[in-house]
């Protein structure tokens, strides 16, 4: 199968994304150690790779903790409640731009066209690299930026996710035997414990209910 890059978080919808993109794709799952609270989401990251079959994610390690400007990458409170008005303080600035220009730089080297993620524009937080609009134009400059694409190699920016809900991506992932125990979605976890209160927490245990899936989560 032709390779493919996954970004794979450790969280629920990166997880379905892999167990998608391992029926049509060589994965190669690609995961970030940035300074992040939960960085607990990295064990799962491997776990669910490991669950999957898929080989061990590749880490790589930045310092968004040198920038901050995110209550996941500094001392600032996670809100909690769920989701409110406007761009939550869990924003991470420019988060999923960095992530997929270093997808797009391992494509390039392992000579692959496809990169997936696991983005959401239905049940999410309102992050504004999160929108169909900027995967449209990640894939534009991709095709501008690269050898790859100068040459006439064609990069997709796959997210097959992106205007499903929480719900129907849980189904999906439960029809291809995801192990959603594994993920982790938390942004501020107590311990091994998901707190419960957080964007992430309130909108994955709203998923499970509309999905009629009893929520596997370990919750403080």
């Amino acid at each position: 199968m032709k390779p493919a890059v996954v970004l794979v978080s450790g969280g629920l919808d990166s997880a379905t994304v892999l167990a998608l993109a391992m029926q049509s794709f060589g994965c190669h799952p690609l995961t970030f150690d940035y300074g992040q609270r939960h960085a607990i989401e990295l064990q799962a990251a491997q776990a669910v790779c490991k669950q999957l079959g898929a080989r061990p994610p590749r880490v790589i390690r930045l310092d968004l903790r040198a920038i901050g400007g995110s209550a996941l990458t500094a001392d600032v409170p996670v809100p909690k409640g769920g989701p409110g008005e406007g761009i939550p303080a869990t924003y991470v600035p420019a988060r999923n731009t960095l992530f997929l220009s270093y997808a797009l730089a391992l494509a390039e080297t392992l000579g692959a066209a496809d990169i997936l993620i696991g983005v959401n524009a239905v049940d999410y937080s309102g992050y504004p690299d999160c929108r169909p609009e900027f995967i449209a134009a990640f894939e534009r400059l991709a095709n501008l930026a690269t050898k790859a694409g100068v040459e006439g190699t064609s990069m997709m920016i796959h997210a097959p996710l992106i205007r499903l809900t929480k719900a129907e991506i849980i189904a999906k992932g439960m029809g291809l035997g995801v192990d959603y125990s594994l993920t982790h979605s938390c942004y501020d976890p107590v311990g091994g414990l998901a707190c419960g209160q957080c964007d992430s927490c309130v909108i994955r245990r709203k998923g499970f209910e509309a999905a009629g899936v009893p929520d596997p989560t370990r919750y403080a």
